[in-house]
This record gives structure tokens, C-alpha cells and sequence, in this order.
């Protein structure tokens, strides 16, 4: 077994935004090939692992942290590939992935990779919001139940195609605010990190899918507001919340780039901004680690 390692850097949005993209490549005994690629090994983090043209393999499979994943192509003519999850939530250690190829001839192989997922500080921000979003009245509580019954709902089914096209774009101009992970207190009260990033941008400005897929969730939530859920495939979610107004609907298919909705300031804010996160597999994603994967 063999492994090369090479960096390349990409500019995204402007010079501030300067994420180092890795690529590594693993083979196995026989030469099956597979490319990882990332921008760091850290809790929030996706990394993609493409599996090389090879006429002699039927299949591959993935076992990593409890998950198994399956190689998929986006479509006749490119490579087959996956997303991996790192949770916001992992713990920093060296994480063992295993790979088990089936060859056409019906004969099995096993390569292995180590994980290294080093930790990362998130900051600590005190926020003021009105007391009804952050110890909801007891009347409330049965639609913020129903509402999570239902947003877990949609993120526990898994469309196993493809349906990106290319890579991700920002979903708004605004001023992104690269808060993903960042620990919070509302009204003097710890409250789960945060799990998007904000983009600041006026009230009423339009808002895009990052990427074609199926919108899954298009509706009012207590806390988020306003908010639409899209599908890209392979367990990959994209979420847009708090806005004014709501310009798709639930099982519409969406190009990217296609307005979905207005930036507002509904549910849990302090002020009009859209708030953008990223699902895989149930795990909590940076929005900005898609932005450095080249999916063309």
C-alpha cells in the first residue's frame, strides 16, 4: 500500500476566506485507487473520498465512527464518490476508516486509513433574545416537539443519487459570519453551539440553494422561523433559516442558484440575517468546508 500527499490552495470569497485543500491518495495492494480530499481533519469538517476509474472493481464500501458509506457515481461518465462526517461534537483522537473493496471477479479487498482529527476552539458569545425563544411557555411545547419529531424525520432519509451539480456557491452576498461551533449563552443560559454559519445581509434580500437538489422542508419552525431544508443526495442537507419569506415549496426540485426564499428575522435573532447549515449523515457541518471541495 502506497500514499501520496500534495496541498493546494484555494481562494474563496475573497483573500480573508484562504482555505488549504488536501488531497491524499491511498491504494491498495492491487492498485484500486482513492482520493480524499478536505480542508482539515477537525471536528465540522467533510471530507470527500473519490474512488479512481478501475474496470476490475464492482464496488466499495466505507466503515468509519459507527456509519457505513457506499461510493456512489454522480454519474456515467465521473467518479464514484462519498461524503464523510466529521461531527462538531468528535472527540480529537486518531480514528481507524476502513475500506472493503468487491472486485468483479467476486474476490474481496481491505485497505485501512488512518483519521487524525485534531481539536479545534470554538468561541464563546453572549447573545440577548426575547426569554419566549430561550424558556419557551409551556403552550409551545407541543409544537417544538412535533417540529423536531419532523425535522429528524427529514434528515433520517437518505437519497443515495447524486442530485449536486458542481461545486457549492454562497447562498447569499452578505457578510458571512464564520461562527460555526461557536458555544452560546441566550439571556444568561448555555444553549447548544452553533451549528451554521450567519450571513448578514438586509431585510428582503434574496436568498439561493447552494446546490440543485430536492427541497424537503419548506415551513415556520419556533426557533429557526422560516426555513427551507434541500436534499443534495448521499445524506448531504443544506438548511437556510429565520426569513422573511419563503419562496419554494416541500417536494419542488431546485437548480442552484434558484432564489428560495428572503433573508427576514424570524424565530430565534437578533437582528435580519440567514442563517446557513449543513446536515450529513445527522452530523453538523461547517457550511464552509462544502465551499472548498471541487465537485466540478
Amino acid at each position: 500500500m502506497s500514499k501520496r500527499v500534495f496541498f493546494r490552495i484555494v481562494f474563496i470569497l475573497s483573500p480573508l476566506f484562504i482555505f488549504s485543500l488536501q488531497s491524499e491518495i491511498l491504494k491498495s495492494s492491487s492498485g484500486v485507487t482513492f482520493e480524499f480530499e478536505f480542508r482539515t481533519l477537525q471536528p465540522g469538517e467533510i471530507i470527500k473520498v473519490a474512488l479512481r476509474e478501475n474496470p476490475s472493481v464492482k464496488e466499495a464500501i466505507i466503515r468509519f465512527i459507527g456509519k457505513e458509506y457506499s461510493l456512489k457515481k454522480r454519474n456515467a461518465d465521473t467518479e464514484s464518490f462519498v461524503f464523510i462526517d466529521l461531527d462538531l461534537a468528535l472527540e480529537p483522537k486518531i480514528y481507524i476508516m476502513k475500506i472493503y473493496v468487491k472486485k468483479i471477479s467476486g474476490e474481496w479487498e481491505y485497505v485501512q486509513k488512518e483519521i487524525p482529527v485534531t481539536a479545534k476552539e470554538f468561541p464563546l458569545k453572549q447573545l440577548w433574545v426575547k426569554e419566549e425563544f430561550v424558556t419557551p411557555p409551556p403552550e409551545f411545547q407541543d409544537r417544538i416537539e412535533r417540529e423536531s419529531e419532523i425535522v429528524n424525520l427529514v434528515y433520517s432519509v437518505v437519497t443515495p443519487e447524486w442530485l449536486g451539480e458542481g461545486k457549492f456557491i454562497l447562498p447569499s452576498s452578505g457578510e458571512i459570519v464564520p461562527n460555526f461551533g461557536e458555544r452560546r449563552i441566550f439571556n444568561n443560559k448555555p444553549r447548544s453551539p452553533h451549528s451554521g454559519i450567519d450571513i448578514s445581509a438586509p431585510y428582503g434580500t434574496p436568498s439561493k440553494a447552494s446546490n440543485s437538489g430536492k427541497v424537503v422542508l419548506a415551513r415556520d419552525l419556533y426557533f429557526a422561523g422560516k426555513t427551507v431544508i434541500v436534499d443534495h443526495g448521499l445524506g448531504l442537507f443544506t438548511i437556510y433559516c429565520h426569513f422573511s419569506q419563503i419562496k419554494v415549496k416541500r417536494g419542488e426540485f431546485v437548480k442552484k442558484g434558484a432564489v428560495i426564499g428572503e433573508v427576514g428575522a424570524t424565530g430565534r435573532v437578533t437582528g435580519p440575517h440567514l442563517h446557513w447549515g449543513v446536515k450529513l449523515l445527522k452530523s453538523r457541518i461547517d457550511p464552509l468546508s462544502l465551499l472548498s471541495l471541487p465537485l466540478d
